[in-house]
């Protein structure tokens, strides 16, 4: 039985998208490919809300995260975490001998502009990194604020991990400043997982060039010279999941021209305020602020000491699925995610089912 995603990723994804990923295959190296990879970056412009040179990997989102760090830090990096995924910045540093430091927030808790300051004005760090929405914990930070911190230091590269959250909020690349913006194809995007995309300023490609050992595979500086600077342009050193590109093209037609950046943000706010609003009836939200929630997953704390495991056997039974708390956070919260081609309505189907299951009232 197939079950109905409401976990961060893989979501669900609409069949007519799945359908997308059967076109038959081209050759990767002919103007064909080219036209279709520069048609999918446009519109990804778009949605990214940049200017930028855009890239695709054939990858998850880690792969940027790696590539991104690696080819951008030349003196020391910040890594800014208010979660698993923020704490993954780290990991990825301390794995390819980058040195860096990292700030983690108290639980509940997201990135202040005081704390961005306090690390940034000691001139130690040439690379910042953000996790916009960790759903581990289910926080979105306040990139908003925090942006007008960071632009007071243009020396340092901003990195920012959207990887959950881009296609479902509306995150202003350019006007935040932010010089590697990267997301993946399984989250808000709701495509199968495989694509990661990043848009990158000519800052950053800048800085790439003064960086020796930027790795290979994801070398963003080798990326961005196969799309933008040797001909014929936008082709890739390796082969790239042309399937994806396909399912990307249809997806953003969907988004775009059907039914629009701006509703489709609207609905993605609906249905996270929907379901906070419930897990206030019958739980208690789990960031300590509700202006640090994430718009595309509500994390919950399990406030009734509750089997997750359990609920998930039930909801299982019924062809539905939701996620219990990450790593240190499991049993102690559940995770309810809503982005992609869900609408309210699908929200009020899973959440009356965990009513029935664990008997509310």
């Amino acid at each position: 039985m197939h079950k109905k995603l409401f976990v961060p990723g893989p979501i669900e994804v609409a069949d007519d998208v799945l359908q997308a990923m059967s076109t038959p295959m081209i050759y990767h190296r002919t103007k064909d490919a080219s036209a279709l990879q520069e048609e999918i970056a446009e519109g990804m412009k778009k949605v990214m809300q940049t200017k930028n040179t855009i890239l695709f990997s054939t990858s998850s989102g880690t792969g940027l995260m790696e590539g991104s760090i690696r080819s951008c830090t030349a003196k020391r990096a910040i890594v800014f975490s208010v979660g698993a995924f923020g704490k993954r910045w780290y990991e990825i540093a301390v794995g390819n001998g980058i040195p860096a430091d990292i700030y983690t927030a108290p639980s509940g808790e997201a990135i202040t502009p005081e704390i961005v300051e306090q690390y940034l004005s000691t001139g130690k760090y040439d690379v910042m990194t953000m996790t916009h929405n960790e759903t581990s914990t289910g926080i979105m930070n306040p990139v908003d604020d925090l942006s007008k911190v960071w632009k007071k230091y243009p020396d340092v590269i901003v990195l920012m991990d959207t990887v959950s959250s881009m296609g479902g909020v509306s995150i202003k690349t350019d006007e935040l400043g932010v010089d590697v913006c990267l997301t993946s194809s399984q989250k808000a995007l709701g495509l199968p997982p495989g694509l990661a995309i990043c848009s990158v300023s000519p800052k950053a490609i800048e800085r790439a060039r003064q960086v020796k050992n930027r790795g290979y595979y994801f070398d963003l500086l080798e990326l961005y010279k196969y799309v933008a600077e040797k001909e014929p342009y936008n082709q890739y050193p390796s082969t790239p999941t042309l399937s994806h590109y396909y399912a990307l093209k249809h997806q953003l037609k969907k988004i775009l021209e059907k039914e629009g950046l701006e509703n489709r943000f609207k609905r993605h706010l609906e249905m996270a305020e929907y379901t906070r609003n419930w897990a206030k009836k019958y739980f208690e939200l789990y960031p300590k602020k509700e202006s640090w929630c994430s718009v595309t997953l509500t994390t919950i704390s399990n406030t009734r000491g509750l089997s997750v495991k359990g609920l998930n056997e039930e909801l299982g039974k019924r062809g539905f699925m939701i996620s219990n708390g990450y790593g240190d956070l499991k049993e102690k919260t559940f995770r309810i995610a809503h982005m992609g081609d869900f609408t309210v309505k699908d929200i009020q189907e899973v959440t009356s089912l965990i009513e029935e299951i664990w008997n509310l009232k």
